[in-house]
């Protein structure tokens, strides 16, 4: 009796620990409808092969974002003051480490830059792209999708910076199929406007 007693909490144990892991990393549960990233809508040029001056070459930092943003999940703004979540739909990584991305792969493709990761900031610091992505998500109230990023620029040594707010718009139903496709669009204006201030900047 007391053997079967050991095998059966052993078990309850097994299954208690597979719940968990599996909520920790995204298992057990009903999957999304829509799992949404960002894409490039610059053109890719056949081949990429620069070389850059110092202090020429540009890294693109991820933005700090609001508590609502630090989510894979994508807020509606319902009133000033009640934020909820578009049902049914999630991001393939947080906004900020998508849009990061995104600007950056938009000014490999768009300028005449040399684009370089975080991680090898120390070959150049260069032209510092810092930011804080303010809103990535749909307002119920103007059913729209709104991006807004907050830019910063600034050169090696911080000699000169630069400060911009850029804001794009696309409409949307509220639903993910709608609103995925929309952020897309808004997200990829914002990168591109981004992409024109990094690329007439100068050192």
């Amino acid at each position: 009796m007391r053997l079967l007693n050991k095998t059966a909490g052993a078990v309850a144990l097994s299954l208690a620990l597979s719940a968990c892991m599996g909520g920790l990393l995204g298992g057990g549960g009903k999957p999304p409808a829509t799992l949404v990233t960002l894409t490039p809508e610059a053109a890719e040029p056949a081949q990429i092969a620069r070389s850059a001056a110092a202090g020429q070459a540009v890294t693109v930092a991820t933005p700090s974002v609001a508590r609502e943003l630090n989510t894979v999940r994508v807020p509606v703004q319902v009133t000033p003051t009640d934020v909820q979540y578009v049902p049914n739909l999630q991001l393939a990584d947080t906004p900020a480490k998508l849009f990061a991305d995104l600007v950056a792969e938009t000014v490999r493709r768009t300028t005449n830059r040399v684009v370089l990761n975080p991680d090898q900031t120390t070959l150049d610091p260069g032209l510092q792209v810092n930011g804080s992505l303010q809103r990535f998500g749909y307002d119920a109230s103007t059913g729209q999708v709104v991006v807004s990023y907050d830019g910063a620029l600034s050169t090696a040594g911080g000699g000169r910076v630069e400060t911009r707010r850029f804001t794009a718009t696309a409409p949307a139903d509220g639903t993910g199929p709608s609103v995925g496709p929309a952020l897309n669009r808004a997200a990829n204006q914002v990168a591109a406007d981004v992409a024109k201030w990094i690329g007439s900047s100068g050192s």
